[in-house]
């Protein structure tokens, strides 16, 4: 069903984009990615089949692997930060794997969830939900902070058979990666729209899901024939003027990945088995790069470049983000050595360390306008030194000395804890070398 889109807001309308301060910000963060894995029940075909179920939950953290032995040299128990078992709705997926790190986005730090898994293991199923409840909690998060001026704008696309597409400017063709000193690896013309409220903003996002490609194998009825990912930039401000003029802007990517599979058991011919393999591919390089980045070393070069997707979520992999990835998998022995592929891709990823900063902005009408203010405060300084008094010329110049003392003594203060720390760290070495 074709819908009709709202035309895009020329930017120079709404304001030049903001830009990125040298750096961004000094505050930063290390930290794991957060894999959580989702088991789905079985599905019609599978309870057809009369197949067993193989896969359990534990506890809230760990599977286990309950069928007939097979490999001996497989493992039958596997942790992660989260498990989902068969019973458990998408709401509590969302508030215990990627709540967290969705709200990051508001206060300046970018954020990406993934979906990954097999064909028909339930991964675009938790998606939607997962990207409906973002979306919800965004605009509360909104509503409840009145003093900050919110502004969402939204791009989509999808890597179907290694192009990039538009999917919020359908038939504009393949689109080019570009590498931006800034921002790293972006794509060249693609459209970017203001959400004026929630409902527009999920209207953009039925929109994308709409021209998505999918088509039929024996697997799934509606399979996911590219990776789909929504891009949502979040930019925040003070609505007063203050003397702070830094704002927050940050990047929350929603990424469906396509799922992988084998021709055997989708029965896939011609388009389908084209479409299959350059799937595949792309994820094999996905579990290259994340392999990469799990290992202590990390040494050695990390192939971003060898597929579109790693290159475009380079960021998102070992970089400026906090990460989520949802691992969903279906419990049937059919389907138990992809089930075992997804949960070695889980347990590679939860080893990825990323570093996320605070993403700090100055506008250029906030820049000049704070720099106006400061030219009023000097002028005024001035022309009050002018009138002023022989005393009160000798009280502001002492005024002035005690300021400058003050940030004299502020850091000699900071001078002597750095050097009380470092006596303490040679005392804990000369302590471990005498032990």
């Amino acid at each position: 069903m074709a819908a009709s889109r709202p035309p895009s807001t020329p930017m120079s309308k709404i304001e030049r984009a903001p830009t990125l301060t040298p750096g961004g910000s000094s505050k930063s963060k290390e930290e794991k990615i957060f894999v959580t894995v989702r088991v789905r029940p079985l599905s019609k075909k599978e309870l057809a089949m009369k197949d067993q179920v193989v896969w359990e939950c534990a506890d809230s953290q760990t599977i286990l692997y309950k069928g007939p032995p097979q490999d001996r040299a497989a493992p039958t128990s596997y942790t992660f930060d989260k498990v989902f078992g068969q019973s458990c709705q998408t709401d509590l997926v969302y508030e215990d794997g990627a709540k967290d790190v969705a709200m990051s986005a508001l206060t300046g730090i970018n954020a990406t969830i993934f979906a990954y898994g097999q064909t028909s293991s339930g991964k675009t199923f938790t998606m939607r939900g997962v990207t409906e409840s973002a979306v919800s909690d965004l605009y509360k998060h909104i509503e409840n902070t009145p003093e900050r001026e919110f502004t969402i704008k939204i791009s989509a696309m999808e890597i179907y058979n290694e192009d990039v597409k538009d999917l919020l400017k359908p038939g504009s063709g393949s689109l080019r990666l570009l590498d931006d000193p800034e921002k790293g690896p972006i794509v060249d013309k693609l459209d970017e729209q203001v959400a004026k409220d929630k409902e527009h903003l999920r209207h953009l996002i039925s929109i994308c899901e709409e021209q998505r490609q999918v088509g039929e194998t024996a697997l799934n009825d509606a399979s996911s024939r590219s990776h789909q990912i929504i891009k949502l930039t979040v930019e925040s401000k003070l609505r007063e003027v203050s003397g702070c003029v830094k704002s927050f802007v940050a990047s929350l990517n929603f990424v469906d990945l396509a799922g992988s599979e084998r021709a055997a058991q989708t029965q896939a011919i011609g388009a389908r088995l084209k479409e299959g393999s350059h799937i595949n591919r792309s994820l094999l390089t996905l579990t290259k790069v994340i392999r990469k980045l799990s290992s202590e070393k990390r040494s050695g070069h990390i192939p971003y470049r060898d597929s579109k997707l790693t290159r475009i979520l380079q960021l998102s992999l070992g970089g400026n983000a906090r990460t989520a990835i949802i691992c969903t998998m279906s419990p049937a022995l059919t389907y138990v050595e992809q089930s075992r592929n997804t949960l070695f891709f889980a347990t590679c990823a939860k080893e990825v360390t990323n570093t996320a900063k605070v993403n700090m902005v100055i506008s250029d009408k906030q820049l000049v306008k704070q720099l106006q203010m400061e030219v009023a405060r000097l002028q005024a300084g001035q022309r009050t030194a002018d009138h002023a008094s022989p005393s009160e010329i000798l009280i502001m110049e002492k005024d002035s000395k005690i300021r400058q003392m003050e940030i004299e003594m502020e850091e000699l203060r900071k001078e002597r804890d750095n050097a009380r720390l470092q006596l303490e760290e040679l005392r804990k070495k000369m302590g471990d070398k005498q032990v």
